[in-house]
């Protein structure tokens, strides 16, 4: 993912497009639009640090992650149109895990499908907001990364997650959003499938909708919607799964609805009312 949409960045030959309304009381489309994209550039790109600290080089769709090839979450509607069986729709898989270590989900099943739900959890903690503020954000990584990859990530975090940077997203030095606005970063996963398996090592993609922007009636950034596929390498460590590195590439994107977009508020109180969920493959 590249930063080109923001001031000060080179062009990457993405196409911009208007929003039928603007949902945030007369802010500039063109340039909500355009922030929002570049706050979504931001959660992919500095999970990739750990390969090349490349910061800036997102977005030209030339990385070399391995894309999800099939979704193995759940299974969609029988041949011909027929309805699918009940057991081709049900949950599948070992029980989610019941312990958490400052707030993160652990102890996963020493298997494919622990491996699957591992990333799965992953994605949807290094997709959060948590991610931009320095004391949380070291804890996750802390918490997720081997710990050869975590001493290689945490210097090259703070300095992508700067002063200056956090300002042009409108969030303090501490990450926190203004008064009167609520910030949002949340990963969805939608599937996951499991690439490679051995007893210690795994590569797991996880297909996922990410929410980001900024909620307020002065936004600029009003949340929006990407969709992705991350791919993490996994290691068998003390006891748990553990990423030894990661990346992401765009997509596969469904064709957009024709929802009308939520209005500030509604945005703002939809954040605070839904909690996100612990995955399990």
């Amino acid at each position: 993912m590249s930063l080109g949409d923001e001031p000060g960045y080179p062009e990457t030959g993405h196409t911009r497009t208007r929003l039928p309304d603007d949902p945030y009381g007369g802010a500039s489309r063109r340039g909500g639009r355009s922030s929002s994209r570049s706050l979504v550039t931001v959660v992919g790109v500095v999970v990739l640090l750990i390969a090349a600290i490349a910061f800036a080089n997102r977005g030209d769709g030339n990385d070399s992650s391995t894309s999800s090839t099939s979704s193995t979450t759940a299974n969609g509607g029988g041949a011909n149109g027929s309805q699918p069986k009940t057991s081709s729709t049900a949950a599948t898989g070992t029980k989610p895990v019941e312990t958490e270590s400052g707030g993160i989900p652990t102890g996963f099943a020493h298997s494919a499908q622990g491996a699957q739900s591992a990333a799965a959890n992953y994605a949807v903690t290094l997709g959060s907001t948590g991610m931009f503020n320095k004391d949380s954000r070291h804890r996750i990584v802390d918490g997720l990364y081997t710990s050869a990859a975590a001493d290689k990530l945490q210097n090259a975090m703070d300095a992508a997650y700067s002063a200056a940077f956090l300002s042009k997203l409108g969030l303090d030095a501490n990450g926190n959003a203004p008064k009167g606005g609520t910030f949002v970063s949340r990963t969805v996963p939608v599937g996951t499938t499991a690439d490679q398996y051995s007893d210690s090592t795994a590569k797991v993609s996880v297909w996922y909708v990410g929410l980001i922007g900024m909620s307020g009636t002065s936004s600029t950034n009003p949340v929006t919607t990407t969709w992705k596929t991350w791919t993490f390498d996994l290691q068998w460590a003390d006891g748990d799964w553990k990423i030894s590195a990661d990346t992401q590439k765009d997509g596969p994107a469904p064709v957009p609805g024709d929802d009308q977009a939520a209005t500030s508020d509604e945005i703002s109180k939809a954040v605070e009312q839904y909690g996100g969920f612990t995955y399990a493959r």
